[in-house]
């Protein structure tokens, strides 16, 4: 199944979350992407109805092995990217904006071969 893009924003914020707080809650969604509580309740529903999330009663959510995966994968993109670009010479800001442009349109093979070259420009293997 192809995940849209908005989903795997939602995702990726989630995992970012957790690692940052060690929970995730909407409001916190919501003030990450700037979005409505509104709009994190609809895509929440979404991505607990494709088992990409759980929610349990106190409204915490956590991430399915399935919503982990897509989240690495998402997050891991971003932050190489990010990195890509700011070796390039754009400061930090704007490239952290137009990596999470570029996480989801980029092939595998273009990703990989970034990855493959990250050394170049990291100084360490990727």
């Amino acid at each position: 199944m192809k995940i849209q893009k908005s989903a795997e924003d939602y995702l990726e914020t989630m995992l970012m979350l957790k690692q940052k707080h060690g929970y995730v809650r909407s409001i916190d969604i919501a003030e990450h992407l700037g979005v409505t509580k509104p709009s994190v309740s609809y895509a929440t529903k979404r991505l607990r109805e494709n088992n990409y999330i759980t929610m349990d009663s106190d409204g915490l959510i956590t991430l399915t092995d399935s919503g982990l995966e897509i989240a690495n994968r998402i997050y891991k993109r971003h932050k190489l990217l990010t990195k890509f670009l700011m070796a390039l010479g754009v400061d930090e800001e704007t490239a952290c904006e137009d990596a999470c442009k570029m996480e989801h349109d980029i092939s595998e093979a273009t990703f990989n071969a970034l990855c493959e070259h990250a050394s170049k420009w990291q100084g360490k293997e990727q």
